[in-house]
This record gives C-alpha cells, sequence and structure tokens, in this order.
C-alpha cells in the first residue's frame, strides 16, 4: 500500500494493446504516477495492418499519437524511448540513450517480432507484417510486382513477377492472400495493358495440414473454399526449405514421400511465426525467469514473474495459463483483457487489497478473407457461433470498428470502407520506400 502524500510509480513498457488499456485505466487514479515507454509515438491497430500492406487503408487511419490518447490523464507522462536494460534491485528502466526510470510496479508489454525459425536471412526476402514500415514495404512490393510485369517482355520472368506467394496460415496469411485475390481479380483489373491482373498467381503454404488451425475443421475448409474462390491456391502440408531472390523451395510429401518443389515467384511474404521481442529476454535475465522456445515469459495467476510481484508480463511476451492448462492465446482481445487486469491488480495493491487471479474470456475468432467472405467462432455461443460468408463479414467489420482506437480513425475508416465497397477500390496504392522502379530484366519497347 502507497505511503500518504507519495504517489505509486507505474512504468509500462510497450503501448500495444496491453500497454496502452494499462496506462488509460490507471491513468485515472491520483494515487498514482504512471509513465509509458515506446519506441513509437502511436498505438498502432495492428489486425488492420494487412488492409495498409493491400492499400485499402493509410498508415494513419490505422494509427493514433500515444500522447493524444492519453492527455487528458496529467498523472500520465508518455516517453519516446527504446528500453534496453533493467535492474530489479534498484527498480530502475534504462533507457537506449542512457537515461533510467524508476519504478514501484512495471508492465512489460513489448510484443513480438516475425520468427524465421532460425533462418534470419530470410527476413529480406520475405517480409513479414507487424510494423507501419512492415505494411508500407509490403505494398511496394505487391504494386512493383504488376508494373515489373507490365514492362517485362521476358515471359518466364512476367510469370514469375505475377506469382505471390504468403507463408503461413494463420490469420494473417489468410486475410493477406484473400487481400491478393482480391486485387487480381477486381481491384487491378482495368489499370494494366499489357497483363491482365486476373492471371496473377497466388499461393498459400502452410505446413500443417489445414489453414486456420486454431478454429473448428469445418470453419477451416470453409475458409480453404472461399479462398480458393478467389483464386487462391491454398497449399498444406507444405514447408518452406529455401527462399532467394527468385523463388522458394517447399517440402511435401506424396504417399509418404518426401520431395522438394521448387515456385519461382518474386514475391514473398511471411505470416508464418513470432519471436518474443529482444527486450523480454533481457527482463527474463535480469529477473532470472526462463523463457520458452519464442522467448516468451511464463507468469503466475495474476501475471507476476514468480519471485517478483511488482513485475507483471503482458501480452505476447507472456505465456499466461487458462484454467485448462492451456495457454492463453497471442490476440489482441487476450492483450486488451490483460492489460486492464494488470491496471485493475496494481490499483487494488495500491489500496490495500489483494489482487485475484487473472481470468481470460474468450470471445471467440472471427477473420475476414473477401468481399462479403470470412469465417467466425463466436465461441461462448456455441455451435451457433460457427459461420462464415456475409454473416462473419458482417461481425469482422464490427469488431474491429468497437476496437479501433479514436472516433476520427473509425469514422475515416468506415467512409473508406464504404467507398471501397461501392466502387470495388483500393485508394491507397502507393509506391513508396525504395526502390520505387522495377528491376527489369528485358523491357518491353513500346
Amino acid at each position: 500500500m502507497a505511503e500518504p502524500g507519495i504517489r505509486h510509480r507505474v512504468v509500462i513498457v510497450g503501448g500495444g494493446f496491453a500497454g496502452l488499456y494499462a496506462a488509460r485505466k490507471l491513468g485515472k487514479d491520483k494515487a498514482l504516477e504512471v509513465s509509458l515507454i515506446d519506441r513509437r509515438n502511436y498505438h498502432l491497430f495492428q489486425p488492420l495492418l494487412y488492409q495498409v500492406a493491400t492499400g485499402a487503408l493509410s498508415p494513419g487511419d490505422i494509427a493514433q499519437p500515444l500522447r493524444a490518447i492519453l492527455r487528458r490523464h496529467e498523472n500520465t507522462r508518455v516517453i519516446l524511448g527504446e528500453a534496453v536494460g533493467l535492474d530489479p534491485i534498484e527498480r530502475k528502466v534504462t533507457l537506449s540513450d542512457g537515461g533510467t526510470v524508476e519504478y514501484d510496479s512495471l508492465l512489460v508489454a513489448t510484443g513480438a517480432r516475425h520468427a524465421y525459425f532460425g533462418r534470419d536471412e530470410w527476413a529480406a526476402l520475405a517480409p513479414g507484417l507487424k510494423t507501419i514500415e512492415d505494411a508500407t514495404e509490403i505494398r511496394r512490393r505487391i504494386l512493383i510486382a504488376y508494373e515489373a510485369a507490365e514492362r517485362e517482355s521476358d515471359q518466364a520472368r512476367r510469370k514469375e513477377w505475377m506469382t505471390f506467394v504468403v507463408v503461413g496460415g494463420g490469420p494473417t496469411g489468410v486475410e493477406l492472400a484473400g487481400a491478393l485475390g482480391e486485387i487480381s481479380r477486381d481491384t487491378l483489373r482495368r489499370d494494366f495493358r499489357s497483363i491482365r491482373p486476373a492471371d496473377a498467381r497466388v499461393l498459400l503454404v502452410e505446413a500443417l495440414d489445414r489453414v486456420l488451425p486454431t478454429y473448428p475443421e469445418s470453419l477451416s475448409r470453409s475458409a480453404r473454399r472461399q479462398l480458393e474462390r478467389l483464386g487462391v491456391t491454398v497449399r498444406t502440408g507444405s514447408r518452406v526449405t529455401a527462399i532467394d531472390d527468385e523463388g522458394i523451395a517447399v517440402s511435401v510429401k506424396d504417399d509418404g514421400v518426401e520431395r522438394t518443389e521448387r515456385i519461382p515467384t518474386r514475391t514473398v511474404l511471411w505470416a508464418a511465426g513470432v519471436q518474443a521481442s529482444s527486450f523480454g529476454r533481457k527482463v527474463a535475465d535480469a529477473l532470472g525467469a526462463e523463457v520458452d522456445r519464442a522467448g516468451r515469459v511464463p507468469v503466475g495467476p495474476d501475471l507476476t514473474v514468480p519471485g517478483h510481484p511488482e513485475v507483471m508480463i503482458l501480452g505476447d511476451l507472456a505465456v499466461a495459463r487458462r484454467k485448462n492448462g492451456s495457454a492463453v492465446p497471442g490476440v489482441a482481445p487476450a492483450a486488451i483483457q490483460e492489460g486492464t487486469y494488470a491496471a485493475s491488480a496494481i490499483l487494488r495493491r495500491v489500496h490495500g487489497r489483494p489482487p485475484e487471479p487473472f481470468r481470460y474470456r474468450d470471445k471467440g475468432d472471427v477473420a475476414v478473407i473477401g468481399r462479403l467472405s470470412g469465417v467466425a467462432d463466436i465461441r461462448w455461443m456455441g455451435r451457433f457461433g460457427r459461420t462464415s460468408g456475409f454473416l462473419a463479414w458482417g461481425m469482422w467489420l464490427g469488431v474491429h470498428i468497437v476496437y479501433l482506437i479514436g472516433f476520427a480513425n473509425r469514422l475515416v475508416v468506415v467512409i473508406r470502407w464504404a467507398w471501397s465497397f461501392l466502387t470495388h477500390g483500393r485508394g491507397t496504392r502507393l509506391i513508396t520506400g525504395e526502390p520505387h522502379l522495377p528491376p527489369i530484366k528485358r523491357p518491353e519497347h513500346l
């Protein structure tokens, strides 16, 4: 319990869903002094990043400055900086510029990054989708591919440019592949003269035996059918073994015999795995805690690190357990619940009450595949909550609008989606970054 007249210092590292929702709740109590540290000055709505990558939305539509979100909380300050070290004895977080921030309670919610399963050299060849920079780079590669195919006279190389491979059949991979199918068949159908965008080949490669493996099998099958209607070729049971500038190699099994197949392509997009942020391992080392293979930290029922009740690990960085022993999934709703719980637990401690254990409420999963297409598994509704097609698509729209931070962002996104729906267009098809011209081997002479 805090001493009279002395404010309890709470430091939050990470302005994602868990960190932001904790900060918003803690910022309402004048007995606290809250500091939110992040390398970015904005909160990013990651579930819609793929729409930035495919030109449906602009980066500013799904991001909101942290200072603007928290401006009304006078006891909360935002620190633009990168946490690089932790001293649990002095209770200090060290920043990359040499500064330190002292705490009484520490919340660590620095999220996750891409995992290439020990093949980090693939990162430059197959970008993942975790940041705005990732999204604009993927958008550049997609649009450059069509521009290159338009000018390329070498038919084999043109085919490489018009082949897109998405690695990973989870929600991000499925949504990204579906958007690529829509782009080729709908958005760009009248934009080019030397190529037919509908001839583009979109492949979704998944190592397991079905896409959306966390969904019921019936919804996985429905998702696959909906993808195939958009022209996406789904390759399950296919493990990527190599990636280079001109294609990927996948290992597949036919009648128990493993063989390697090469797929020529100039555009590979990664949605296959995640690794906890590097700061998470530094925290674990400082506290003497273990980490799993993905770098995540196991936490107790109150989300604290064993032996350190003043430190809580949240979001993708934590391995929290449900009553049945299964891990809490690394999804946005779970991070929001953990952030809200962490704030409540700190407030209870500060005011002299013991915290209750964290209980995750699984509200289900929703994934959109394309225009009027999607799958939904609303678990509290039982089998009646399993649906696909238009109804799932409508659920997805509603859920994402509700969770999107900022009224202006919600309004802009609704308008953009409505306009896109009516016009079949994607209004943010800008090629930014370098190189902005395609590397054409044999340009067509016009």
